[in-house]
């Protein structure tokens, strides 16, 4: 079988959630995929449970870290073995709907202005669903301000554009917004990406989760995701700048500045 797509999951003490996720990968309506999976040094038996899959099944492959070294390296390792042309993302404790890949693959190959597809999220937990994501279709520019404008783990992406961009940055100030710095590059270098109004994807997610990060993951988020409205424009007038500096366009700098700058940061940029 030709395959169209891998899967790139980064694995670590999930024993109990992978079954589950790997199952609905098998179910898919679209079967023209192989499951790269990456064991970050789990210390149960998440290693053994995704070897007896890698035993089974020729489209699934398993490698492992040397030692737990975090999800950006994971995925870049899980990268290295990437051959096809498109790349997708998911986590062993969530869920791919029936058609995910099918309608993604889809999207992809129909919209070539494209590099970038992704899918709103239902949430769960051992209670049920919880709450539902929206997709607001094309992601602009300006849509950066806000925060991540793309769910990471239902995404897929043309491989060109991990190749482009040397795949994730390795970074402690990066952990858990990996994927907002992921498209930032990516935009830069030109790429745009759209997201499904239908969500494809089920999150397995705790009710207060958040009250709960590491304080440096709290941290990140919010400089990266969460910040005053004055660093967010800081950031936004950076990301214009050197995106019209890449297109030598200085009256492109110019209006992304008045449009950002209007309240009063104008000799910030």
């Amino acid at each position: 079988m030709e395959y169209r797509v891998s899967i790139i999951m980064g694995i670590y003490n999930c024993e109990n959630t992978l079954d589950e996720a790997i199952q609905s990968l098998l179910d898919q309506t679209n079967q023209q995929w192989k499951l790269i999976m990456c064991d970050d040094g789990s210390k149960d038996n998440t290693y053994k449970k995704a070897k007896s899959y890698a035993e089974q099944y020729e489209n699934i492959i398993l490698i492992q870290n040397d030692k737990n070294m975090g999800l950006n390296y994971t995925l870049n390792h899980c990268l290295e073995y990437v051959d096809t042309e498109y790349v997708a993302r998911m986590d062993a404790d969530d869920i791919s709907l029936l058609t995910r890949l099918e309608k993604e693959i889809n999207f992809l190959d129909d919209h070539h202005e494209y590099a970038i597809v992704s899918t709103p999220m239902i949430y769960f937990d051992e209670h049920g669903d919880f709450r539902v994501g929206k997709g607001n279709g094309e992601v602009i520019k300006s849509d950066f301000i806000k925060g991540t404008p793309f769910c990471h783990a239902p995404c897929m992406v043309r491989s060109e554009a991990y190749r482009k961009v040397k795949g994730y940055t390795v970074a402690e100030k990066l952990l858990r917004v990996e994927d907002y710095h992921l498209w930032y590059k990516m935009y830069l270098y030109g790429y745009r990406g759209y997201n499904l109004k239908e969500p494809l994807y089920k999150m397995r997610d705790d009710r207060d989760a958040k009250n709960r990060r590491k304080y440096k993951y709290r941290i990140n988020a919010l400089f990266y995701q969460k910040n005053p409205a004055w660093i967010r424009k800081v950031e936004g007038c950076i990301f214009f700048c050197i995106d019209a500096l890449f297109r030598k366009n200085y009256n492109k700098i110019i209006r992304k500045k008045n449009l950002y700058f209007h309240t009063g940061y104008e000799n910030i940029c």
